[in-house]
């Protein structure tokens, strides 16, 4: 018996935001307590700083990387069976991470694995929002993303407490039972109605049409199309939001990994160094929610992208705080500061991606969106501890992110505003043209009614047979 499939905006709707919310407080709210072990696995390893930033970075990375791999299993298999599979991924990760006796094998289990098992919980739980609201859905989005605030909260306590107990590899083997939760969350994932009219099938008796392409052919077709590039291409608005999104992500993640380090660098104690990460998720719980009523509004629709810009821009400002002292009272200020442009940047990411693109292109949108951020993820943490290396002083790291960030949101505002001037000068001219259109074609009948007028009487005209 066909199971029935759940309407937008419904009753259930609800239900799977919750999972989502769940979902994302494990996935990507669970990198902000890796820097919790940052000195430990330098300690046991004999790393460098650089050395040991490629964990974080190589997770970070594959949790965006795998975004078009991704999206062509939420395109076969739905989103369910795809965020099933990503809790079943992340959680072999961790417990394999635990039997490390190298870096390397730390990079490939934790890191790829992990990350790549997060990857597919993480953007399931994305696009699951995007099909299930279409009223309410950037209250939906900010709803969910609180989940991030909770993990970014709850993460580097638990971890704190499991590195005092059990050492790092016992809460990697811990963190690898949470991560099968993923699959609780997954299971929720009703099938949805949309509005998307399915594809239709072609009969494998029949003949084709066309000519049969090339195995090559197919495949770059295929690639192009679960990349977006035809989006890319023709949609100026996109390719500005992707390009200031990847450039934002260089500097975007650099304070959650070297936060705690530079708080315990200047004799800070541990507990209290995990305690500052926690503080920014604690305060984006409460104001997520209002900044995605407000963001919700139809006055601010037009606006979001632009609002985007400018959380970016007090994000990069907010990190120079770091470089005026060590002490907790500066610590504890700049996170209740940086908590706000965090919010401000969380529930309008995505948000600014679905007004963009349309929604049965989102996940390829979402997959190439990913990957360059996944890119940016991947290089950032590394070039910020070679620095590190180099330096042996923190403030160049924040000097680095702030830069980043600031030119970032420049980027994005002064792109946004040109792209959107041009494009009112193109429907402007459209409309320019069919109005002369209109106007020729109505003189012309003007024209033909005034010769109707001048010969009142129609000419008899004689034939006569040879």
């Amino acid at each position: 018996m066909p199971q029935a499939l759940e309407q937008a905006d419904g009753r259930w709707a609800w239900v799977v935001l919750l999972a989502s919310l769940v979902t994302q407080a494990l996935t990507v709210g669970f990198p902000s307590c890796i820097g919790v072990f940052f000195t430990d696995l330098q300690r046991d390893f004999q790393a460098s700083n650089s050395e040991t930033s490629w964990f974080p970075s190589i997770m970070g990375a594959m949790l965006h990387c795998g975004g078009p791999l991704c999206s062509i299993l939420i395109k076969r298999f739905g989103c369910r069976v795809t965020m099933m599979l990503g809790g079943v991924l992340a959680s072999l990760g961790m417990v394999a991470s635990t039997f490390s006796d190298s870096l390397i094998h730390l990079f490939l289990t934790a890191g790829l694995i992990t990350g790549l098992g997060m990857c597919f919980s993480f953007q399931s739980s994305i696009t699951v929002v995007g099909l299930y609201f279409v009223r309410q859905r950037p209250l939906a989005n900010a709803l969910a993303s609180i989940g991030i605030s909770m993990g970014v909260t709850l993460w580097p306590l638990l971890a704190r407490y499991l590195l005092e107990t059990l050492g790092w590899r016992g809460a990697f083997l811990i963190f690898g039972g949470i991560f099968l939760h993923c699959c609780v969350c997954g299971a929720m994932l009703r099938p949805v109605a949309t509005n998307v009219d399915p594809e239709p099938k072609e009969d494998l008796l029949l003949p084709p049409k066309t000519p049969t392409r090339s195995c090559l052919a197919t495949c770059v077709s295929t690639i192009q199309y679960y990349l977006a590039f035809d989006i890319l291409r023709h949609n100026m608005v996109f390719c500005i939001y992707v390009t200031g999104a990847t450039w934002m992500t260089l500097g975007f993640s650099l304070p959650h990994i070297f936060l705690v380090p530079y708080a315990m660098h200047h004799g800070m104690e541990e507990y209290w160094a995990a305690m500052l990460m926690s503080i920014v998720g604690f305060c984006n719980i409460f104001l997520r929610p209002v900044a995605g009523m407000l963001a919700g509004r139809k006055s601010l629709a037009a606006y979001r992208k632009y609002l985007f810009a400018v959380a970016i821009l007090i994000n990069g400002l907010t990190n120079l705080i770091c470089t005026v002292s060590a002490d907790f009272r500066v610590l504890l200020g700049y996170c209740l500061v940086y908590s706000l442009s965090m919010c401000g940047t969380g529930i309008l990411v995505f948000q600014v991606l679905m007004d963009i693109v349309p929604m049965d292109r989102f996940p390829s949108a979402l997959g190439l969106f990913t990957i360059l951020c996944g890119m940016g993820s991947l290089i950032s943490p590394p070039l910020a501890g070679l620095l590190l290396d180099t330096t042996n002083n923190f403030n160049y790291v924040f000097y680095m992110s702030s830069g980043l960030l600031i030119s970032a949101s420049l980027f994005m505002g002064v792109g946004f505003y040109v792209a959107e001037k041009k494009l009112k000068q193109d429907r402007q001219a459209k409309m320019e043209d069919a109005t002369s259109e209109i106007t020729s074609k109505h003189s012309l009948t003007s024209e033909d009614k005034d010769s109707a007028k001048k010969q009142p009487y129609p000419e008899n005209i004689y034939v006569t047979s040879v």
